[in-house]
């Protein structure tokens, strides 16, 4: 009797698999050798509105060596064209330039911007 299910299960286990996108490869993370040399930035969005202009998402920044956060206010509605970047600027001119930044595959962290602004800034983005 056994054989006689074993192999119906196991091609039904077979089709039963998700069939998921591979993850990608997993790459070791260097530890930094001062504040604000590594950054993890990350959006975070669907905030009740807030503040004197509705502010509804923040991009939030977390230094790796101190594991300091600093939350820029931003409208989730923003594009990545005209999303403030004054604020990071205003972020960058007291922490210095970031030599690493850490991110999800975040569409707004891939676009020609930002690949722009890494180019100018001579950093990379880490996925």
């Amino acid at each position: 009797m056994f054989q006689n299910t074993a192999k119906p299960v196991a091609d039904c286990k077979r089709q039963t698999e998700p069939q998921v996108k591979k993850i990608g490869m997993i790459i070791q993370i260097q530890e930094p050798k001062s504040p604000w040399e590594i950054v993890h930035m990350d959006w975070a969005t669907e905030l009740p509105p807030g503040g004197d202009r509705s502010y509804n998402a923040c991009l939030v920044l977390v230094d790796r060596y101190s594991k300091t956060a600093i939350l820029l206010p931003f409208h989730k509605n923003n594009t990545a064209m005209d999303t403030d970047i004054m604020k990071l600027k205003n972020v960058i001119s007291h922490t210095g330039l970031f030599q690493d930044i850490i991110s999800d595959r975040d569409p707004k962290f891939t676009s020609s911007l930002w690949t722009n602004l890494q180019n100018l800034f001579r950093t990379k983005l880490s996925f």
